[in-house]
């Protein structure tokens, strides 16, 4: 598996406009395009309320074909009854027409500010123009335009060899703010020329959600918008992909790595954040255990505080990890920063392994390491500190 030096997928272009729906007069509508039609899977918010383009591309992703990803930024689509709806609508309609494809072809998705009305002439100059943008070439252009209060640009990829060819999955991303599991505001679109069918793309891009964007957190919020889209061309030539295949292991992995890659950099790049932190729970009773301790202790304030100040306040982590729910013997709880541990039978070490404690959390990251003492099992969740710049992003957003 090797990592992508130039930014293109055989198969498909991506281009993105000024539409001017954002404030700021960037970037602010994407289009990714396959040439052929293409395997289509997706996931999506598991929020109660789901913003216009959510419900639309569900019905999409259940066809398990598509052509192409339609994005916007600076307005949401979220809570806005029916015209929401008939915009979300309008805006495949409109992009379908663009493209010379199918309308139930095109996946839509909005990212933004929630309760505003779409724009849509503003969107629909937008549409126009970006069929004339579309290049090989234009992925970075593409993550550019998706971006809201995100600080850099997300885009990753790798090459495989599959089936005896080259298999090639690139993908890129938004996500800085309302980011908690099970996704957020979050977007993600990959594309892949692998051929494999839509059963086993639908079980690879679960797998991969499932232990990427479902294991970070910025700030415990769970957004109307966030959407995982994977497109998958066939161009690559190898044998289609089943889940019964040899070679979906090696396409789950590559494609879970990208997936990977793309949520660490959500995460990283939260709102205000300073640090990425792993944090690791072992020694738990089972997986879900483990999960549920590490989210516990990824989401609790007190510990992001702890964390953005170097604080090794041992105490904060414990407790948290204490009202998660998750099986633990008290008196066999072990802390870890990176190789420095902290904790030992539920005891602190002492001043000199605080000061280490301290040191390894001024680094920008860190691996958090949590061992319960109730079993085998282990779990990982991706978190960042919580700043004073958070909220002031925040306080701000909408200003």
């Amino acid at each position: 598996m090797a990592d992508l030096k130039k930014y293109t997928v055989p198969g498909f272009k991506a281009g993105a406009a000024m539409a001017g729906i954002k404030k700021s007069g960037r970037l602010d509508m994407a289009l990714i395009c396959s040439d052929v039609p293409a395997t289509a899977a997706g996931v999506f918010t598991q929020n109660a309320v789901k913003a216009a383009p959510v419900l639309l591309d569900m019905v999409v992703a259940k066809k398990g074909r598509a052509r192409a990803i339609l994005a916007n930024s600076g307005n949401a689509n979220a809570c806005t009854g029916e015209l929401g709806l008939a915009d979300a609508l309008a805006m495949a309609d409109l992009t379908g027409e663009a493209l010379g494809v199918d309308t139930s072809d095109v996946f839509v998705a909005s990212t933004g500010v929630i309760g505003n009305p779409m724009p849509m002439d503003r969107v629909a100059g937008g549409i126009a123009a970006l069929p004339g943008t579309l290049r090989k070439d234009g992925w970075e252009d593409a993550a550019r335009a998706i971006m809201t209060t995100d600080t850099f640009a997300k885009i990753c990829g790798v090459t495989e060899n599959i089936g005896g060819k080259k298999v090639t999955i690139l993908g890129i991303a938004k996500g800085s703010g309302m980011i908690n599991p099970n996704m957020a505001t979050m977007l993600c679109f990959i594309a892949t020329d692998a051929a494999i069918d839509c059963p086993a793309l639908r079980a690879a891009v679960k797998a991969g959600a499932d232990m990427s964007f479902n294991r970070i957190t910025v700030d415990g919020d769970t957004s109307t918008n966030d959407s995982v889209i994977v497109l998958a061309n066939g161009v690559a030539g190898n044998a289609v992909i089943k889940k019964s295949s040899p070679e979906y292991a090696a396409f789950e992995a590559a494609l879970g790595k990208v997936m990977l890659r793309l949520a660490k950099m959500v995460a990283k790049d939260g709102e205000g954040a300073t640090k990425l932190v792993e944090v690791r729970i072992e020694c738990a009773k089972s997986a879900a255990d483990g999960l549920k301790a590490a989210r516990s202790v990824a989401n609790s304030p007190l510990v992001k505080t702890a964390m953005f100040a170097a604080d090794a306040n041992w105490g904060r982590i414990i407790c948290a990890a204490g009202y998660s729910g998750a099986r633990m013997d008290p008196n066999a709880v072990e802390i870890w920063f990176d190789k420095v541990c902290m904790v030992r039978g539920g005891v602190g070490l002492g001043p000199s392994a605080e000061a280490l404690a301290t040191a390894v959390m001024k680094k920008d990251e860190y691996v958090l390491t949590v061992k319960l003492g109730a079993g085998k099992a282990s779990a990982s969740v991706y978190t960042t500190d919580l700043s004073y710049e958070y909220v002031k992003i925040n306080a701000e957003y909408r200003s």
